[in-house]
């Protein structure tokens, strides 16, 4: 494996309101061996409390993704865009040339678990878009964001897809990166992959290789295919 992200070991940030893991260097969290891997920038694991969340702010030149654990996050932004994106729905916002946007907890009793994902783009200023979808899950791998926004995915900037992993107990997968970069982000469960054990959170990068992994109890995990 190329790159190994142990959970338990990213920049943690607790503000009361929210907490949130960070994968790799965000914001005032600052480590040169935690960089991104490829395009992929940020996946910030946060935890919103209730009625809690992120006032208007400013974004250009990302594909920002969201991806719901639990608890639903409401988003509204200068482009006329107003979701609630629940678990189980997954967002693109495009920001482009530039868009304003929102993001809060719309309960006032749960907490929100969500992924936010940044991936740098293939073109500069395009005009800023949204995209939401509820996840159909089609087996093992169900793919959720592509370059070409086939067979009703969302649609990237990025010669790059997001696939949602989903593994029963003892259930084997295999991915493959041929000429190309992959990143296995766990959300929740435990898997093997030679002979090294990863738990939620933990992460890794394979690039040019084949693996395969072992579910050690049901998994859902995000598998990015990136240049």
């Amino acid at each position: 494996m190329k790159y190994i992200r142990k959970g338990n070991q990213r920049g943690a940030v607790n503000l009361g309101w929210l907490k949130s893991q960070h994968t790799f260097s965000f914001g005032e969290y600052y480590d040169p061996d935690h960089m991104g891997i490829s395009v992929l920038h940020v996946i910030n694991d946060d935890i919103v409390q209730p009625g809690k969340g992120f006032a208007t702010h400013g974004h250009d030149n990302m594909e920002i993704i969201s991806y719901v654990v639990k608890g639903s996050v409401a988003h509204k932004d200068s482009e006329g865009n107003e979701a609630v994106i629940p678990a189980g729905d997954v967002q693109i916002m495009s920001a482009g040339s530039g868009i304003r946007h929102s993001e809060y907890n719309p309960s006032q009793s749960e907490a929100v678990n969500f992924l936010q994902i940044w991936i740098q783009p293939s073109q500069r200023n395009v005009n800023p878009a949204y995209g939401q979808m509820t996840i159909q899950d089609t087996g093992t791998l169900t793919p959720l964001v592509t370059p070409d926004g086939r067979e009703g995915t969302l649609k990237i900037h990025q010669n790059a897809s997001l696939y949602k992993v989903m593994l029963d107990v003892n259930e084997s997968l295999t991915l493959r990166s041929d000429e190309r970069c992959g990143y296995f982000h766990l959300v929740k469960g435990a898997i093997t992959v030679k002979g090294q054990s990863f738990v939620a959170g933990d992460a890794f990068a394979i690039e040019n290789d084949v693996i395969e992994l072992s579910a050690n109890e049901p998994v859902e995990a995000l598998w990015f295919d990136l240049p």
